[in-house]
């Protein structure tokens, strides 16, 4: 008997693929490939769950399936009791800035952060409610004050930087909780969050000196994380996208001062310093191989994120290296993706498929003949055009296959050619520069 997929998964994969975009949920019904890959990433979250920590950078290009990847670490993150963030960075967010960009970047990864139980994000309440239930269920057992327990067991943290503030706001959201005072909590939340922009808001509402800034956006994350970790979770997981805007910035001094802020998370991370938290980058080849404006461009990060020179001469992967190279997906491994979304498109029963397995070897023919190796070098594009078509199908029952697989238009995404400028300042660096359409 067939095991049916639940529509709501159905449709939030197929909307979410046919807009060129990650689903948040089912991506296990579609996953193909990166064996090798998910197997290096799952010993890092080992690591994590043990009090270690982790630092990668996921590189491949537009297209590529990073984030769908990055996702799937997530996934397999959250089911080992760990806690994620993630976030896209953007003009408006980086990790190293003087204007707020910082702190809103911060603010997005704790509005996404998710739990086993919450996988959609916004679980900082729970979390926090989480460990307020452990501290009470404490107290009853000591006959001691819940705030006492609390500031005890958050003692660890106030040694690092803005650890007593970030315990005394904790405490404040359980009187809160006590005296029914609903504004306090919801100013406890707010300081967590990074939402406060000013130290006199913060210390009128909640009787602190500091506040989540862009001075403290690292530090910050490495308070979370050891406070999930009181709060009964194994770790942190924070997962950072399209971290491609960083090379695009114009000014040389802002991507230095991004640049030193990955040295110092990787220094920790490598070193042992940080605890209980790991960090995956997902950027393009360019964003760490430009010798000019990418990570290579600064020297002692050159260094530690160069290939392994034995494994290359060998011609073999080192999948210990804190830059990991999505390799392509292999035409099989198309085809097996391909299977997997006529699958999901069916509702997962069989009798419902709207082509055979002979409709999608003439797919990827003609994907392969007409524009080479680029169907599974960006497999986004061809899963694209194959939910396109299978919608026409799904439409028209009257439609023959043969008939559509000929008109089948594939994009592949590329800068455009119209703004020399852009082009000299960005070099392939957007999805949004340009598309060219192949007719199959």
């Amino acid at each position: 008997m067939d095991k049916r997929i639940r529509l709501r998964e159905r449709d939030a994969i197929i909307q979410s693929l046919k807009s060129g975009v990650t689903p948040k949920i089912g991506i296990q019904h579609i996953q193909v490939g990166r064996n090798n890959e998910i197997k290096a990433l799952y010993k890092d979250i080992e690591r994590i769950t043990e009090g270690g920590a982790a630092f990668r950078l996921i590189i491949g290009d537009y297209g590529s399936g990073k984030t769908f990847f990055l996702s799937v670490i997530r996934s397999i993150a959250l089911e080992k009791k760990l806690v994620t963030l993630n976030a896209d960075l953007s003009p408006n967010r980086r990790i190293q800035a003087s204007s707020g960009q910082a702190r809103n970047l911060y603010s997005e990864l704790i509005r996404n952060l998710s739990t086993r139980n919450k996988p959609d994000g916004n679980a900082l309440t729970s979390v926090v409610e989480r460990f307020i239930t452990g501290a009470r269920k404490e107290a009853d057992q000591t006959q001691a004050e819940v705030s006492n327990i609390i500031h005890e067991k958050l003692g660890s943290l106030t040694e690092l930087v803005g650890g007593y503030d970030f315990a005394k706001v904790v405490d404040a959201y359980w009187i809160g909780h006590k005296t029914e005072n609903e504004d306090l909590k919801t100013n406890a939340v707010r300081w967590l969050r990074a939402e406060y922009t000013t130290k006199t808001d913060a210390r009128k509402d909640l009787g602190v000196r500091t506040i989540i800034s862009d001075d403290s956006f690292y530090d910050s994350l490495k308070l979370m994380s050891l406070f999930v970790r009181l709060a009964g979770y194994n770790g942190l997981l924070v997962n950072l996208d399209e971290m491609v805007n960083l090379y695009k910035l114009r000014s040389t001094q802002a991507r230095t001062s991004n640049y030193e802020q990955i040295l110092g998370i990787l220094n920790d991370c490598l070193q042992g310093s940080a605890e209980h938290i790991g960090f995956l980058l997902g950027g393009t080849p360019e964003f760490l191989l430009d010798p000019r404006k990418g990570l290579y461009s600064y020297e002692a990060l050159q260094s530690r994120l160069s290939e392994n020179s034995f494994a290359q001469r060998a011609g073999v992967i080192d999948y210990s290296s804190p830059a990991l190279h999505l390799a392509n997906l292999t035409p099989e491994e198309i085809f097996i993706l391909l299977k997997n979304l006529r699958h999901v498109f069916a509702g997962g029963d069989t009798s419902k498929y709207l082509i055979p397995d002979e409709a999608l070897k003439a797919f990827l023919h003609h994907c392969s003949k007409t524009i080479g190796d680029a169907y599974f070098r960006t497999p986004r594009n061809t899963i694209k055009a194959f939910i396109d078509m299978l919608a026409v199908l799904e439409q028209n029952p009257s439609m023959k296959w043969t008939e559509l697989i000929n008109e089948v238009t594939i994009e592949i995404e590329r800068p455009s050619d119209t703004d020399e400028i852009l082009v000299e300042e960005y070099k392939e660096s957007s999805d949004s520069d340009g598309l060219t359409s192949f007719k199959l």
